[in-house]
């Protein structure tokens, strides 16, 4: 019977698949050689694909600690067993243990280059150029084909469109490319009239990379006379070009946003700023006047307690005044009718008014009888007049 006269549907078909896979003994727990490339982590998977001369094999495991190590270009043996997940078609080689088998011949002229650059100072931070503050054209080394480009001009220019953007077009892998990108690097740093240099491409394997890896690209781009920013690849990737740029992107993205200023977002940060600072003066104001409205009223507090302590105190000592005033009065009230009452006694009116007598004989007083000239006029002098006699005799 001819299997044309069948349809399956496509969940039948890949759960036949996934049932041949399953039952097939021979491959559960197999060994398996080859170089790591495209390492992704997930929270609950390390992703890879190993690879040889003519072949790839996808790979996931499932226990992070067994696959933490692994990185780009290692030769690596990985057992397990291969999984065909029916729900979506994907295949899988599904990994329990992982040991090492050696470096890929890549990676090894990768550390070999980059140990040789190293030791003649083309890392060397001394040697890096500061990025302009002031950019108004970026040169960019990379396809015209690529997203890469597209995504410098879109970020770039969304953040400010008044950047020129200056492309020379290269291949970013394959034969020719590292001395199209080397061309490339060398006709900018001749360029007046570009800023500083993005050199860029996408993420892809240590085989697709290999471009910037090369001597002549790193050379070219130690010798460059305009600053450097190097993108290549994702955050992961490290290539030779990064150790030798002055600035290293984990993407061209990343890269365009470090070089273009931001500028609505600089105004919406400067009205922001002043929006901020014009309350913090409100603030600052409201909280003076508050104070001094607290000190005045302190103040005020204080004037008038003291000005009720001193009126206090003064009625305190005009009242002890007018005691003391009151009390002299009185003392020198008294010592005065006492004085009085004295002179009152000693007025010779007084004594007269009493029935005595001052009698005077030739203007001077006679106290005594035997003082009288009995041939003279006498005066006797009484308290409301004055009589004239003459004296007789002397008894």
């Amino acid at each position: 019977m001819s299997n044309s006269n069948f349809t399956l549907t496509v969940t039948k078909f890949n759960t036949i698949i996934r049932d041949i896979f399953n039952a097939e003994e021979l491959l559960h727990n197999v060994k398996i050689a080859g170089e790591v490339f495209g390492v992704s982590l997930s929270k609950t998977a390390v992703y890879f694909s190993i690879k040889d001369e003519a072949s790839s094999l996808p790979c996931v495991c499932f226990y992070g600690e067994l696959a933490k190590d692994i990185k780009e270009g290692d030769m690596v043996v990985v057992t397990g067993s291969p999984n065909y997940y029916a729900k979506s078609g994907r295949f899988n080689f599904v990994v329990n243990k992982i040991e090492p088998f050696g470096q890929g011949l890549l990676y090894q002229r990768f550390l070999l280059l980059k140990e040789q650059l190293e030791k003649e100072g083309l890392f060397d931070q001394s040697h890096k150029k500061q990025l302009p503050t002031n950019i108004k054209r970026i040169g960019v080394v990379t396809s015209k084909d690529g997203a890469v480009i597209q995504d410098i001009k879109n970020v770039t220019w969304r953040r400010n469109p008044g950047i020129d953007i200056v492309l020379y077009d290269t291949k970013v892998q394959g034969n020719g490319a590292e001395r199209e990108i080397a061309d490339g690097i060398e006709f900018f740093s001749e360029y007046d009239k570009v800023d500083v240099i993005i050199v860029a491409r996408g993420g892809g394997s240590l085989e697709d990379l290999s471009a910037y890896n090369t001597e002549l690209v790193a050379r070219a781009t130690y010798a460059c006379k305009k600053p450097i920013v190097s993108a290549v690849g994702h955050e992961t990737d490290f290539t030779i070009i990064d150790f030798v740029s002055d600035l290293r992107a984990p993407t061209p993205s990343a890269a365009a946003e470090l070089l273009a200023k931001d500028t609505k977002s600089h105004k919406m940060a400067l009205k922001k700023d002043i929006s901020r600072l014009s309350r913090n003066i409100d603030t600052y104001i409201a909280d003076k006047t508050l104070q001094f409205q607290g000190t005045k009223n302190i103040i005020v507090s204080m004037v008038e307690d003291m000005v009720a302590d001193k009126k206090l105190q003064i009625e305190k000592l005009t009242s002890q005044i007018s005691s003391k005033l009151n009390e002299f009065v009185v003392k020198r009230d008294y010592e005065l009718k006492l004085k009085l009452a004295t002179l009152k006694k000693l007025n010779p009116l007084d004594i007269l008014s009493q029935g005595y007598a001052k009698i005077e004989q030739n203007g001077k007083p006679i106290g005594l009888a035997k003082n009288v000239d009995f041939g003279s006029q006498i005066e006797i002098n009484f308290s409301d007049g004055c009589v004239k006699a003459m004296p007789q005799n002397k008894e």
